[in-house]
């Protein structure tokens, strides 16, 4: 998938200009429903003259007319068919536009999150989420042919009104005495709209987001015996969402309602004048029922506030859709690693900050190429921060981050995921089948290089064991947390690169599995640098050097036996509500079978 430039991205960040842009992908289309709307409005224009012209005929005794009058029903007959064709092409071709739109809108919507850091689209609730890719995305996606549809809506009226001049100015004049009151109408209904759908909108969206909460959280739901009190709380906003809803129709209702009482009596008066008009000898019967048809199209401007109302919709939904294309995207470069390098991490001056809290305070950092890291602190100390921006999952607010010299955010995509490897302590898995999911990644990794991947993370002797081994689909396969977490650490492995950053991925292995994992991450993983965010002792034992982070600063850097004198290091380690002296002496766990968490 090609991402927009930054700057591409920013300028369509709004929903007007996010409308604009799905118009201009489906221009054709969409000039196709106005040309058969404006052809349809012209049927319906042609119609009560010859409708009148044909009365005329037969009405009158005069010699020939018979023949006339039947070539004017031939026409009247063609007139009304082309209607009808040209409003079916109208509902087929918008169809296929408004599909398309909201194709295109989704993709970009997508693409713009995709785009983002994992952080920043990550404050998404997932309901709220999908409810802009989905709901939101459709309504705006019919914006094009709404648009189309209502200026071809005008085109009746404004050539209605051009007739009834045309045939008699008084009848003309007798219309235009109530317009003012119809456009008042389509005003104020437009702006009543327009914030009762933003409210609806948003409510919608925060049930959708404690729905996909409750379904998540499905079985602590069900182990507290909370059920009740859960749909209660997804519920909660019904009520606003039906104030939203009632204020909404009402609106809607009202410019109904109006426009109903409004246009009969326009028609009314038009007829009355026509009448008159037709007793003084001015016009004739045919023309009196031209004047009569040509009057109720005049006053269907006001049917076009169904038209206004969905465009209105279709703004809303646009807006709450470009808020994904609008977040900040992670640009990258065209640059590439040079050729031989040993994986060196440099950090410089490389400062985080989030909902103002620095999380990273200016940090100095370089491990060299072949070293094995653990970076430990207490909870909250800014571990997994580090983890992100080290492989470019976030960019620093300051700073810079290289890799064998090269600053992270000039590489390419492909060459940065190549050569940096994540593992994480919740893994998600993608791909039709565990074998797909191993290889999963910028450049699919081969089969032989996943199952020896699978076999350092402990994870092989159980995949073997699954219905149809590696072919056995994903979604079938029956994972505890401790085999998702193997099998998230064999795809890492897989694809490691210069750079393999586990981030508290071992968190739910057993003693034994994690053990040989980290065996195998000192024999059997290519990754020559490995970063390991450590909450367990014996990760910090093993590891060739310790970064000790403290409130988002680097404390000290230094092996594990040397740090250990510390009684603060120490009590890194301690168990909730112990202290340093209740860690293992020497801080080896496996001569005493003792873990402390992080």
């Amino acid at each position: 998938m090609v991402f927009p430039r930054r700057g591409v991205r920013e300028a369509a960040a709004t929903g007007p200009a996010l409308l604009r842009g799905a118009a201009r992908h489906s221009a054709g289309r969409t000039a196709a429903v106005l040309v058969c709307s404006a052809a349809s409005a012209g049927a319906a224009l042609a119609a009560p003259a010859v409708v009148g012209r044909t009365l005329d005929l037969l009405l009158s005794r005069s010699p020939g007319a018979g023949y006339g009058a039947d070539a004017w029903l031939v026409l009247c007959a063609a007139v009304v068919t082309a209607e009808v064709l040209l409003d079916a092409l109208v509902a087929l071709i918008g169809g296929v536009t408004s599909a398309r739109s909201t194709a295109w809108l989704r993709m970009r919507a997508l693409t713009g999150l995709l785009a983002s850091s994992p952080e920043r689209g990550g404050k998404l609730a997932p309901g709220d989420v999908a409810t802009r890719l989905s709901a939101n995305a459709t309504e705006a996606g019919t914006a094009p042919v709404s648009a189309a549809a209502l200026a071809a809506s005008l085109l009746a009226p404004a050539g209605a009104l051009v007739a009834l001049f045309l045939i008699d100015g008084w009848t003309a004049l007798a219309f235009l005495t109530g317009l003012p009151l119809l456009v008042l109408v389509v005003r104020a209904f437009a702006r009543g709209s327009s914030d009762s759908v933003a409210r609806y909108q948003r409510v919608q969206s925060d049930i959708a987001s404690r729905l996909v909460e409750a379904l998540g959280g499905a079985r602590t739901i069900a182990a507290a015996g909370t059920a009740d009190r859960e749909r209660d709380r997804v519920l909660a906003p019904l009520p606003e969402l039906g104030v939203q809803g009632r204020r909404m129709w009402r609106v809607h209702g009202r410019a109904v309602a109006r426009s109903g009482v409004l246009m009969p009596l326009l028609t009314t008066g038009v007829l009355a004048v026509g009448g008159v008009r037709l007793a003084s000898g001015a016009i004739s019967v045919g023309e009196l029922l031209a004047v009569s048809r040509y009057a109720a199209l005049a006053a269907g401007v006001g049917a076009g506030t169904g038209l206004l109302g969905a465009l209105i919709r279709s703004g809303a939904a646009a807006s709450r859709t470009a808020e994904l294309v609008a977040l900040p995207a992670l640009a990258h470069g065209r640059g590439s690693l040079p050729a031989g390098g040993a994986g060196t991490l440099t950090l410089r001056g490389v400062r985080i900050v989030r909902d103002g809290r620095r999380l990273l305070h200016d940090v100095d950092l370089e491990i060299p190429g072949g070293v094995t890291a653990a970076v430990v602190g207490r909870s909250g100390a800014g571990k997994s921060t580090l983890a992100a921006v080290a492989g470019r999952l976030t960019d620093p607010d300051a700073g810079h981050v290289l890799l064998d010299g090269v600053r992270l955010e000039t590489l390419g995509r492909t060459e940065l995921r190549r050569e940096v490897g994540y593992a994480f302590e919740r893994p998600v898995l993608f791909g039709d089948t565990i074998g797909e999911a191993l290889a999963w990644g910028a450049e699919r990794a081969p089969a032989d290089r996943t199952r020896a991947a699978a076999g350092a993370a402990g994870a092989d002797a159980f995949v073997r064991l699954l219905p149809h081994g590696y072919d056995t689909p994903r979604t079938g396969a029956p994972l505890s947390g401790g085999e998702l977490q193997r099998l998230g650490l064999a795809r890492a492995f897989a694809h490691a690169g210069r750079l393999l950053i586990l981030d508290d991925a071992t968190s739910s292995l057993d003693t034994v599995t994690e053990r040989q994992v980290e065996r195998a991450l000192a024999r059997d993983v290519r990754a020559s640098t490995k970063l390991i965010i450590a909450h367990r002792l014996s990760s910090a034992v093993r590891a060739d050097v310790v970064v000790w982070l403290e409130e988002g600063r680097v404390r000290a850097v230094a092996p594990h036996a040397e740090l250990w004198r510390s009684p603060e290091y120490r009590a890194v380690f301690a168990p909730p509500g112990g202290n340093a002296d209740s860690v293992p002496a020497g801080g080896r766990p496996e001569e005493t079978g003792a873990e402390g968490p992080a």
